[in-house]
């Protein structure tokens, strides 16, 4: 596939930026536990990159558990609330933030947590993500209707950079399948950084990396790290 130049890079956040998914597969794992169920790698993969409401609803459906959406999110907020106050940074994603700031690249984040689940899991690292010209957070964002895999929360970070960038382009980079089809449902390119457990569905993306470390942002024609 051709990749073609780009003006405006649209981020993911969890398993992208912050390494944050294996906190998230503990608090499914133990609260499937408590209801003597297993969460599987299966169920996983159709929850990476979803809204908090769908992360309910495909949990509770696929495993039969006997709770409602609201009461399943009263207990993931809690279990949320401890586990992710100080998630690791992803490699390789503190140096290309900087650099695409650094040579005025638009870049945007594009997360399907809430706003309430950012504060928490962002607040000691802070330093990067005020490079960012926004954050759209798709479970409380009343403009993003649809969570990923719909392309909406993608159309919506792209319409709020100043200059209204037409999704051709804008490349999105995503670390979940959910992701990268609602990115090319909106017309954008978009790059796979498949997290290390789940099998992903590499026919769908743009381009396939192991990881940040090894983006070269010329392939899109912008600006090259320095050597």
């Amino acid at each position: 596939m051709q990749l073609k130049p780009v003006t405006h890079i649209i981020f993911d956040m969890d398993g992208l930026i912050i390494e944050s998914e294996s906190f998230y597969k503990r608090i499914l794992i133990d609260i499937a536990s408590q209801y003597h169920k297993e969460y599987t790698q299966e169920v996983e993969k159709r929850i990476l990159g979803t809204t908090e409401k769908d992360t309910a609803k495909i949990f509770l459906g696929e495993l039969n558990i006997p709770l409602s959406v609201e009461d399943f999110l009263v207990l993931y907020h809690k279990k949320v609330a401890v586990e992710l106050q100080n998630p690791p940074l992803m490699p390789g994603v503190e140096r290309l933030v900087k650099h695409l700031a650094k040579n005025n690249v638009s870049i945007a984040v594009a997360t399907s947590s809430s706003k309430q689940a950012l504060a928490i899991k962002t607040k000691n690292h802070q330093h990067l993500f005020k490079l960012f010209h926004h954050i759209v957070c798709g479970t409380t964002d009343p403009d993003v209707k649809n969570g990923k895999p719909a392309p909406d929360i993608f159309l919506v970070c792209a319409s709020r950079f100043e200059d209204k960038p037409d999704p051709s382009k804008c490349l999105v980079l995503e670390d979940a399948p959910n992701g990268i089809k609602g990115a090319l449902e909106a017309g954008m390119q978009a790059v796979l950084v498949p997290s290390k457990d789940i099998e992903p569905d590499l026919k769908r993306a743009t381009l396939v990396l192991d990881s940040l470390e090894d983006f070269k942002p010329e392939l899109f024609g912008l600006p090259p790290f320095e050597s």
